[in-house]
Parts: structure tokens; sequence; C-alpha cells
């Protein structure tokens, strides 16, 4: 479903992405972790389309994205870290501005998007301006927005900031309901309890390059270490940071 090329980005002679070669089945929650730094808002930004590789390829469900942008855009949805929000609108009328951005038609249209309320418990936030909702409610807006088209794949940028512990477990519980559908979720994440819990396939990403991948399980041999993903995060970005 997503499969990198020798995907690398330059920026004034640094790599800031170098060379990744990846690939990721339909119907996965793939995690992808690193330190500060390492490139893995620069890979999502050109997953997304909003930077263009220095070289390499990125495939969506068999579509390259360089020769085939719009295809792409309407088979993805892209979450960002700090999402930008047209606040003097309110919920409902933000919902309905990002479905006219697909073109997509009246007919349902109302019943899709009152069903995403629902699933994002905003239905009776909807016709309040989204200046008034606080920053859990806004995330949950973004993320509502981001499926409004029933996407293929989902990018998401650091997808639990701000949220609550029960607006994380609500997050957490569609995105395993969307991979359960068919959807991949592409999750970028500081936070490595998240991605221990909910992602079947993670790569640690440093200095631009992938330097470990797999299963929970397979990281923890490949770092040769017991214990929780932490452990095994920092003993594979020490042994990085050393060489």
């Amino acid at each position: 479903m997503i499969r990198f090329e020798n995907l690398t980005k330059i920026y004034r002679g640094i790599k800031a992405v170098d060379d990744l070669n990846l690939q990721i089945p339909q119907g996965t929650i793939f995690g992808f972790i690193g330190p500060n730094g390492a490139g893995k808002t620069t890979t999502i930004k050109m997953m997304a389309g909003v930077l263009r590789p220095t070289r390499g390829r990125i495939y969506i469900d068999g579509l390259d994205i360089a020769k085939e942008p719009s295809k792409v855009k309407r088979i993805i949805g892209f979450i960002p870290d700090r999402p930008f929000l047209y606040e003097r609108l309110s919920g409902l009328e933000f919902l309905r501005f990002k479905a006219g951005l697909y073109g997509m038609k009246e007919d349902r249209l109302d019943e899709r998007i009152w069903d995403l309320l629902g699933l994002f418990e905003l239905r009776e936030w909807a016709d309040e301006l989204i200046e008034s909702y606080s920053h859990g409610m806004k995330q949950r807006l973004i993320i509502a927005a981001s499926m409004i088209h029933d996407p293929q794949v989902i990018i998401v940028d650091e997808p639990m900031v701000g949220l609550d512990p029960k607006g994380a477990k609500l997050v957490k519980e569609i995105f395993r309901q969307w991979a359960g559908e068919g959807a991949t979720v592409f999750i970028s994440t500081h936070t490595l309890a998240l991605a221990q819990e909910i992602c079947q396939q993670i790569a640690i990403v440093d200095k631009g390059r992938i330097v470990a991948s797999g299963t929970s399980e397979d990281l923890r041999k490949q770092a040769g270490v017991e214990g929780d993903l932490e452990r095994t995060f920092l003993k594979i970005t020490e042994g990085v940071a050393g060489k």
C-alpha cells in the first residue's frame, strides 16, 4: 500500500532524509519513530505531497505521488502536527468545507458528517465556532476532517498532542477500526508507549536513515535488550550516535 524507493531529501547540502526504502502492507498500523531532527516530519510532508523529494519515489496504492499527485491526495488523509483551522467556522461548516475540497457530492454528505461528529463525540458542538473548542476537541475535529472522504491511507504526525486520556483512548480505538476495515495508518510519534500499544510494525529512523524495523519483538531482538520499546529505542539510537 505504501512504498518508498531510495527516498531522499536534501536541504542545503544536508540529507534530512537519506535513501529510505520501506514497504507497508494494506491494513497495517505503522509506527515511524525517532529522535528530534531524525527526518520524520520531512518524510511525512513528502508523503502528503507538501514537499518534493530530492530523489527517489513514493508509491501509495501503486500510484507514484510525483506523477499522479491529485489521484494520491484523493486516497490519503493527512493529519499534521500543527493543523490549521478556520476558527470562525463551526465544526459542521468546517467538515462541509473539507468535503467540498474533495468534490464530494451532496448525496448523503450530511449523514457522513453527522456520523463523524458522533464518532468523535462532537455532535453537541457541531454548530459552535471552532474558536470555542478545547485543544483536544480541535484535534478530534482535524482527524474527523481527514477521513471525510473515506481515505485508504491515513498519515498522522503526533496524533495524541493535546488529547486527554479519554480522547486518546477514543482515537486509538478509531485507528484500530480503520486498520481493521483495510485502511493503512502511518503514525509518526515521540510517544513510544503509543507505538508499542497499537503499531503492528515500527521503523526507527535516525539521521535520516531507517536504523531498525519490524515488530516490537523484532526490535528488541535486534537491540539485544529486554523490556519495553523505550529501552529498545534508546539502545538502538545510542548505538547510531556512537558510530
